[in-house]
């Protein structure tokens, strides 16, 4: 072989183990459903708070500054209160969408990393579409 071919196939290998590496950071968004048969593997699912429980969002800074509890609702309508390790989120409360990144244990969310959570806030020129025009032409 000359050495042009080992080095293009060296390179081949390299490629694909580096392609490999990067596959297990692939994920695919579940459901709450489909997070209780995976219980305890870390999955992402997308929420929303469930505003029909009386207190939706409990986060106590002086009893506990590194737990927040709350409740929420995928698409599919499936419910789980779930358990977030850090202070709460700003403007937790007017999220259109929660993506969350966790684990199920029993009817429980827990997130124990920082960037575990990702809160959707809805766009302030949602509703009025001049806004959004004016606010591009000022610039």
């Amino acid at each position: 072989m000359k050495k042009i071919h080992i080095i293009i196939l060296v390179f081949i290998a390299v490629s694909i183990m580096v392609l490999l590496s990067f596959m297990g950071d692939l994920s695919t968004y579940e459901t709450l459903a489909s997070a209780r048969q995976k219980e305890g593997k870390t999955v992402t699912v997308i929420t929303q708070l469930d505003r029909s429980v009386a207190q939706p969002i409990e986060y106590d800074a002086v009893k506990n500054p590194n737990l927040t509890r709350f409740h929420v609702v995928d698409t599919l309508g499936n419910k789980a209160q779930v358990m977030y390790y850090f202070e709460k989120p700003f403007d937790m409360e007017k999220s259109d969408r929660i993506v969350l990144k966790g684990k199920m244990k029993g009817d429980v969310f827990e997130i124990t990393r920082k960037d575990g959570i990702l809160i959707k806030c809805p766009s302030k020129y949602k509703d009025d579409p001049k806004a959004a025009y004016n606010n591009i032409s000022q610039q």
